[in-house]
């Protein structure tokens, strides 16, 4: 009899949850569940307002994830949950959360829940920027030799500059939490019962290695006294390798989801990362991005280097025996939306509504008439911040070359453009430092749906892109570690390569670049790199001059 596991894949917006075939791979159903409370940008659910670039989540809104994807996909399937063999999860990180001894939110307690500090810090909150600022001064005066391993510089993104910003705006939040997790461990800890803490987000949020550690007390000290034991105090417990199972569900999870008791369960992972089995990568030089609201780009190696501005390198942090590196861009898809959301008139609508399009078809059906550089224009990709290889949230948009004859196709293909430039440039910086990309997979949304980005992306980079045969590769990976937690004996794997090979996919389509087009990309490439340089190396720091006097005004 068929066995099957499940992968639920946390994003920024919604939990989405698939069923898979351990043997074969095949999915007989998925469910999407969006969040109630999304992304709390500007206030929390009582009013209280935020600051600038706060991103705050719920933790009940994961859940609820649990209860309405995982009853849905059984109902959908008529699988028995007894042949349901194991469950698999990934987050987007950096999301963490503090968290009482027994794993309970701080801001499901009445005397906190009025306190932004208190809720869940979202992967783009960014607010925490000037501790991280802070954080990298004082790793870099001191040597600190794991620092390198992270590109040079520490993200606002990551695990300790939102704690210290916690420490800093809410002392009695940090002195009430006796934990700060990420939110991939606190959704498995709800299943299992017992709290884990993986090693993918460990090593590349949490500045931990499988070598060292964590960094030293000393160098907790130096930034803040009250930091000293941060790591006993609020990171306490072993660190769990990727692949391995972190326990089974409870009796209140089997009743939460409607599976049986005792069903096993993956060690947490990141959607980025564990999407790499997904699509068949099993050896080094192969970089894949996970194109959504953001794009992820994951690349394994046989050897470690340090590589400025990337995200991080951690071993065994993507595949077991290897080197997993990160970067990544903070603005893909958000970037594409907030245009369409904000800058088309009316009539763009009203002629898609005609021609029975969405309005994003119509939009990509005008742009892709255009020759490369035919709009004169050109954008940088930094409209939430810079990830890679400048590690720089602070960092703006800009679109050059506008006219009054623009119209809003050129500039939406510019910014699509722009995308491909940052891509570009972080494989060119891999490459400079000894990490060689040879070849080039897409996972994600954009991946699935919009052919003219791809051919722009292969265009630009000069690669053929291989597409993720599934439109689901974040959960589809971690229904592949899932079936790794269960086990051989019981219908599963042993090893994630094993189970990658059988449940891992691609399609046949490959995205090929057109010789004339790279040609003519080259140069507007030359054009972005001194762009990206002058603005975003220190030459001329107006955009942070910008948002500073943005922040000042906000205040008054």
């Amino acid at each position: 009899m068929s066995k099957y596991s499940i992968g639920v894949d946390f994003g920024t917006l919604s939990g989405r949850a698939v069923l898979v075939n351990t043997a074969t791979g095949e999915e007989l159903a998925d469910s999407t569940y969006n969040y109630p409370h999304a992304v709390m940008d500007e206030s929390l659910p009582d009013g209280t307002k935020l600051g600038v670039d706060w991103a705050l989540q719920h933790p009940q809104d994961y859940l609820d994830v649990f209860s309405h994807t995982i009853p849905d996909i059984l109902a959908k399937s008529k699988v028995e949950p007894s042949d349901v063999i194991g469950v698999g999860i990934d987050f987007t990180a950096c999301t963490v959360l503090p968290v009482k001894s027994d794993g309970t939110p701080l801001c499901f307690l009445p005397e906190f829940s009025k306190n932004p500090n208190a809720y869940v810090k979202l992967w783009k909150h960014h607010a925490a920027q000037d501790k991280a600022n802070h954080l990298n001064q004082t790793a870099s005066e001191r040597g600190e030799t794991w620092l390198p391993r992270y590109g040079g510089k520490i993200s606002s993104e990551w695990a300790i500059p939102k704690l210290w910003q916690i420490l800093d705006e809410s002392p009695e939040i940090y002195t009430a939490m006796d934990a700060f997790v990420e939110a991939a461990d606190w959704v498995v800890w709800q299943l299992t019962g017992k709290q884990t803490r993986n090693s993918c987000t460990a090593g590349y949020k949490a500045m931990w290695s499988k070598s060292e550690g964590y960094p030293s007390k000393e160098f907790y000290k130096s930034l803040d006294p009250r930091l000293e034991n941060v790591v006993e105090e609020k990171f306490s417990g072993p660190v769990t390798p990727l692949g391995e199972k972190a326990g089974e569900l409870t009796e209140t999870a089997a009743k939460l989801t409607g599976l049986n008791p005792g069903t096993a369960v993956a060690v947490g992972n990141v959607d980025a990362h564990v999407t790499v089995p997904a699509v068949k990568i099993d050896s080094a030089g192969k970089m894949l991005a996970i194109m959504g609201t953001s794009t992820c780009h994951m690349l394994i190696s046989d050897k470690e280097v340090k590589v400025p501005g990337i995200c991080g390198v951690v071993e065994d942090g993507i595949l077991p025996g290897f080197f997993g590196y990160e970067a990544g861009q903070s603005c893909v898809g958000d970037h594409f939306a907030w245009f369409i959301d904000n800058c088309l008139p009316k009539s763009y609508y009203d002629e898609a509504e005609k021609q029975g399009m969405n309005i994003h078809k119509f939009l990509r059906s005008k742009a892709e008439k255009y020759k490369v550089g035919e709009s004169g224009l050109l954008a940088l990709d930094w409209w939430n911040g810079n990830r890679s290889v400048l590690v720089d949230v602070d960092l703006t948009g800009v679109i050059l070359g506008m006219t009054l004859q623009t119209k809003p196709e050129e500039i939406y293909r510019a910014l699509i453009e722009a995308t491909a430039f940052g891509t570009r440039k972080i494989i060119e910086t891999f490459r400079e430092n000894g990490v060689p990309v040879e070849e080039f997979y897409a996972s994600g949304g954009i991946s699935q749906k919009d052919p003219m980005t791809m051919q722009i992306y292969a265009d630009v980079i000069g690669l053929p892109i291989h597409i993720a045969g599934s439109t689901q590769g974040p959960a589809l990976g971690s229904a592949i570690f899932g079936a790794v937690a269960a086990g051989k004996e019981k219908g599963g794997y042993d090893s994630v390569m094993d189970a990658a090979k059988a449940m891992g996919k691609l399609r046949d389509e490959i995205y090929t670049p057109i010789p004339e087009n790279v040609e003519a990309y080259n140069k507007l490439y030359a054009e972005y790199s001194i762009l990206h340089d002058y603005f975003g190396r220190g030459t001329n720091d107006v955009m942070k001059r910008l948002k500073q006097i943005k922040k000042s005004a906000s205040q008054k």
